[in-house]
């Protein structure tokens, strides 16, 4: 229904931005299925993927795609149709919308329009994956999805190896081995990494172990190289001032640096010092 503020003036309608199961159709909420009911229009990533969920729920308001190709395009037309007067929704293929998923420029263009944007929240992967891997969550950061060719991702990677926060992706499943073993070759054996797998399916999976266990774990074991997947990492460890280098050990580790990669340059210096390759190689990093 179309309101008016004063006759011959027609109040623009709400884009809400609704969060679907990402699984467990159980997690649907009566809000969501109240407003993908009643809005005139749902905008859906996948309209023929979404056609399923709405069909199950009874759902039979009109859907149009908007997804990474068309959203630009698309959303000039639906924010005109909002300014207008009509409701609609936002429904990504799974989880909460615009978390590595369309409908940032949907958003953008509703809000500077001067449209209502209304969150329903629900499910989403990250936070459900946080909130059971046991890693500190008062900070954390989210690195959405690697590059997908090797050096890129490694290059990413390096960068995060400081990073001083908890922090997660997400990860195909056939690339998730690989992910793995560059994080090996670049964080070391003992960082821990959790697996979130499948979250609310059937064959739902959270492991959590040292990066070298965890690799070997899914090497072993094809099963965990299918569906969806989070990783979740541990923070790089603080130094603790007792263990900080002594001069000369710290002078042999620079020198290293100047010519060696970073794995490279500790296990050398831990030969030469005697001091313990992990700590070296934790120091290193720190001033990459």
């Amino acid at each position: 229904m179309v309101v008016t503020s004063s006759p011959g003036k027609v109040m623009s309608g709400t884009l809400y931005v609704v969060a679907t199961p990402i699984g467990n159709l159980q997690d649907m909420s009566p809000r969501a299925l109240e407003v993908l009911r009643t809005v005139a229009l749902i905008a859906a990533e996948d309209t023929r993927h979404s056609a399923r969920l709405l069909q199950h729920f009874g759902v039979s308001t009109p859907t149009t795609a908007c997804h990474d190709h068309n959203e630009r395009d698309k959303s000039v037309r639906l924010v005109e149709r909002m300014l207008a007067g009509e409701d609609m929704a936002l429904i990504s293929d799974a989880g909460t919308p615009l978390i590595s998923d369309p409908g940032y420029h949907l958003v953008r263009q509703a809000r500077e329009a001067g449209v209502r944007v209304c969150p329903i929240p629900g499910a989403c992967a990250l936070i459900a994956a946080l909130s059971a891997a046991g890693l500190p969550s008062d900070r954390f950061a989210f690195e959405g999805f690697l590059p997908a060719k090797a050096h890129g991702r490694r290059q990413r990677l390096q960068a995060l190896a400081v990073e001083p926060r908890t922090w997660m992706l997400y990860e195909a499943p056939h690339r998730l081995l690989e992910c793995l073993e560059d994080m090996l070759d670049i964080f070391g054996p003992e960082r821990q990494v959790v697996l979130a797998r499948e979250l609310t399916k059937t064959f739902e999976t959270i492991k959590g172990a040292p990066i070298a266990e965890l690799v070997e774990w899914v090497r072993a074991d094809s099963d965990q190289q299918r569906g969806e997947c989070v990783l979740i990492v541990e923070a790089m460890p603080a130094p603790e001032e007792s263990e900080g280098l002594n001069p000369e050990a710290q002078r042999v580790l620079d020198i290293l640096l100047s010519e060696l990669p970073v794995k490279q340059a500790a296990a050398l210096a831990a030969q030469i010092t005697g001091e313990k390759k992990n700590r070296l190689y934790q120091v290193a990093l720190g001033k990459g």
